[in-house]
């Protein structure tokens, strides 16, 4: 079994379209770890496209705070104003629907989380080794996959010791070891990349590697602004930051 997992679209359509054609023949399903939706221009048109073609998905931060599960005090301007946004341009099913994801799931030996494992609904950002190791404790699957902080990297834990390679990486799965892998994010990379970025995880061959995969960034900045979101929002897309 070979999967796709991808995190953080953020509305961004171009991006998604671009990942679902890369994984196309390299992956026999797809699971995601949340924020959906937010920042960008077509939340409806991304949780739409998941929704049919995902085998999970679970909840991020933007989806509880676009479903009114989450007060938006905790975010700073710019993600408020989107998350308003968002909320206004979905209807009561899609909302419900995002309402309804869960916030952890299983799928075969890995555990599927939006933030840390550790106290999901907290949206602890997992973005130095320490984090990272100190989130062992809160998951007992040989895996664990995480977005959020949208800069991909891999932990891993084991007799030989702990290891931590930030950044895009490909890794074999070692026997004995446990992994925890942030897969990036699709919509909206922070790692001074503007490619799409998302994890293809195979089962059989005990290997995970971090795909990096162009779109059109002009199109989905000129939607965002079109929209009457702020700029910022847009700009930040072709910083990959």
């Amino acid at each position: 079994m070979r999967y796709a997992v991808v995190s953080d679209i953020h509305g961004n359509l171009e991006a998604l379209d671009a990942v679902l054609a890369d994984v196309a023949g390299r992956a026999d399903a797809i699971l995601c770890l949340g924020d959906v939706v937010g920042y960008g221009a077509d939340p409806r048109a991304c949780i739409e496209r998941l929704a049919e073609r995902a085998q999970v998905i679970t909840a991020g931060n933007h989806e509880h705070a676009v479903a009114g599960l989450l007060d938006l005090d905790w975010f700073n301007p710019y993600a408020r104003a989107a998350a308003e946004w968002t909320r206004e341009r979905l209807d009561d099913d899609h909302r419900s629907y995002l309402a309804a994801l869960p916030l952890v799931a299983q799928v075969d030996d890995a555990t599927l989380v939006h933030a840390s494992p550790d106290h999901p609904e907290e949206w602890e950002y997992l973005v130095s080794a320490e984090d990272g190791f100190q989130a062992f404790a809160a998951f007992t699957t040989r895996l664990c996959f995480v977005g959020h902080s949208h800069v991909p990297g891999v932990w891993s834990l084991g007799s030989t010791g702990p290891t931590w390679l930030p950044g895009a990486v490909e890794v074999d799965l070692e026997h004995g070891r446990r992994y925890l892998v942030n897969v990036g994010s699709v919509g909206q990379p922070r790692d001074r990349d503007s490619r799409a970025a998302y994890a293809l995880w195979s089962v059989e061959d005990g290997a995970v590697a971090i795909r990096r995969v162009p779109y059109d960034v002009d199109a989905a900045r000129r939607k965002i602004v079109a929209g009457g979101l702020p700029q910022y929002l847009a700009d930040r897309l072709a910083w990959g930051a």
